[in-house]
């Protein structure tokens, strides 16, 4: 499984020959491409309607969307999209197969405006599972996991669900603060889920969430956490094995 991280909360994942972009904004500053620079995905999968999420989303319109049935609807009205997982999105404890992958939409604890607009809902914001295979409640050693966050404070629901279910090898965490968790908490995070790598993300976009990502390090240490910290800079790429 390749990641590659293009700043704030926008994923590129590579599970064998399929493609899954997440929360595509390349209007940030840890990335030096363009979303025509990228290459087209399967699947585009948005865990809530903030601009800062769905910003390019209309740029990768000919893929399949993974979304809730509101966000979907909404995408399709506004961003071009036609085709979706199911026919209309999925929702919270779905699990949907993507071509070589296999997607889990979770919980996340955040607001949900379309575009921060108030007088339009996106549904449940969310977080997405990726996996090589498709969850059980058998362990499987061999099944290879990414978990993205998505915007969400720090939740019970990683270390009594996400954590001992789903098993994330790596954990994308927002660690900005002040619309996300922070660093702290993001460690806490990381020791609920027992990933063996976790990494910031949704950081220093803008001066609210500026950070230093050593203290995230400092975190993990100070929560006893196993996991490694992964600091990538924008557009660099992490291979899970």
């Amino acid at each position: 499984m390749e990641l590659t991280w293009h700043g704030h909360s926008t994923w590129y994942v590579t599970v064998d020959g399929t493609d899954l972009l997440v929360d595509p904004f390349f209007g940030n500053p840890q990335t030096d491409l363009d979303p025509t620079d990228v290459d087209a995905p399967d699947y585009v999968l948005l865990t809530h309607g903030h601009e800062d999420h769905v910003a390019h989303a209309s740029e990768f319109n000919d893929a399949t969307l993974v979304a809730t049935p509101e966000l979907v609807a909404y995408a399709e009205d506004n961003y071009g999209f036609d085709e979706a997982v199911g026919g209309m999105g999925m929702n919270l404890g779905g699990t949907v197969e993507c071509g070589d992958a296999w997607v889990t939409m979770v919980r996340a604890d955040h607001s949900n405006g379309i575009e921060t607009g108030y007088e339009t809902s996106a549904g449940m914001p969310g977080g997405f599972v990726i996996s090589e295979a498709k969850p059980t409640q058998e362990s499987d050693a061999d099944n290879t996991a990414f978990y993205h966050a998505g915007d969400t404070s720090l939740m019970t629901e990683m270390r009594e669900v996400i954590g001992p279910f789903l098993e994330p090898d790596f954990a994308a965490l927002p660690a900005g603060d002040h619309f996300t968790m922070g660093p702290a908490q993001a460690a806490i995070a990381a020791d609920w889920l027992g990933v063996d790598y976790a990494a910031p993300m949704h950081y220093d976009t803008f001066p609210p969430i500026e950070i230093d990502t050593a203290e995230f390090e400092r975190e993990l240490d100070a929560a006893g956490a196993a996991a490694e910290a992964v600091i990538l800079e924008g557009d660099e790429s992490f291979i899970l094995e």
